[in-house]
């Protein structure tokens, strides 16, 4: 069968132009770039201001040349966080995996999902697992309350109004009012709690990552109650915290200068 692909020609237009504009140090007009890449000056013009209204061009009002905007600068800087984010968690993750034989998991707030980054496996032969890039819902388990404690309590309520809560299972939280109440205890304490509330048979330890990204970052260690005990629970969420606050220390701004 034959694939078929959409070149999306006003796409990958736009694209040429974002890499000739950012590899300029002067900055470049609508002639010049019509110019050098081969497209028409109309074409070019329609896509710059286009480019322009979002933020992610800016044109010099004497020498009307292009530059990069702050949404481009923005949107670049968040996907270093995301990568950054990641190599500097690994190790701690790992290291916390070892002491709690549990797996654990780093992701993102990222719109109205979860995004899972990366996960170190336990080695348990019966382990929880969802590989790097999956989605999970925003509003579930020990994980919702850890990425929620990071916001405005009016975001964390307009959220919540306009999503829902889901039972998932009987021991879901779906009373919004009790649920805002977590919350704001994860915020005073620093870790979050899923007893079932997710998945029977599973629970859950969650801590937040504080980062200089607008998107909130946290950690979850998950494992089969069969495992993960009360008394092993006490143990984790004394681990999750130190791990959290070791990567929060190390994604804050001028770690990297402070280690030279």
């Amino acid at each position: 069968m034959k694939k078929v692909v959409y070149s999306a020609p006003s796409v990958k237009k736009a694209f040429r132009i974002l890499q000739a504009v950012t590899s300029s140090s002067t900055g470049l007009g609508v002639s010049e770039l019509s110019k050098s890449l081969n497209i028409g000056k109309s074409t070019v013009h329609g896509i710059t201001s286009a480019l322009e209204e979002l933020g992610v061009l800016v044109r010099d009002p004497i020498n009307k040349k292009y530059g990069a905007g702050y949404t481009l600068l923005e949107l670049g800087r968040r996907a270093y966080t995301r990568i950054e984010l990641r190599d500097v968690a690994r190790p701690p993750m790992e290291r916390l995996m070892e002491r709690v034989e549990e797996a654990v998991f780093l992701g993102i707030m990222n719109g109205d999902h979860i995004t899972i980054l990366d996960v170190v496996e336990s080695h348990n032969e019966l382990k929880i697992t969802s590989p790097p890039g999956t989605r999970l819902p925003l509003l579930a388990g020990a994980t919702a309350r850890a990425f929620l404690s990071q916001l405005e309590e009016s975001k964390v309520k307009e959220i919540v109004q306009k999503m829902g809560l889901v039972r998932y299972t009987p021991r879901s939280v779906v009373d919004s009012k009790r649920f805002l109440a977590e919350v704001q205890e994860v915020r005073k304490r620093g870790y979050a709690i899923d007893n079932e509330e997710y998945m029977l048979g599973v629970r859950a330890v969650a801590a937040p990552i504080h980062t200089s990204s607008i998107a909130p970052a946290a950690i979850w260690v998950v494992g089969f109650t069969s495992s993960l005990n009360d008394s092993k629970m006490e143990r984790v969420i004394v681990e999750i915290q130190k791990t959290s606050r070791e990567i929060s220390r190390a994604m804050s701004p001028g770690a990297g200068l402070k280690k030279g």
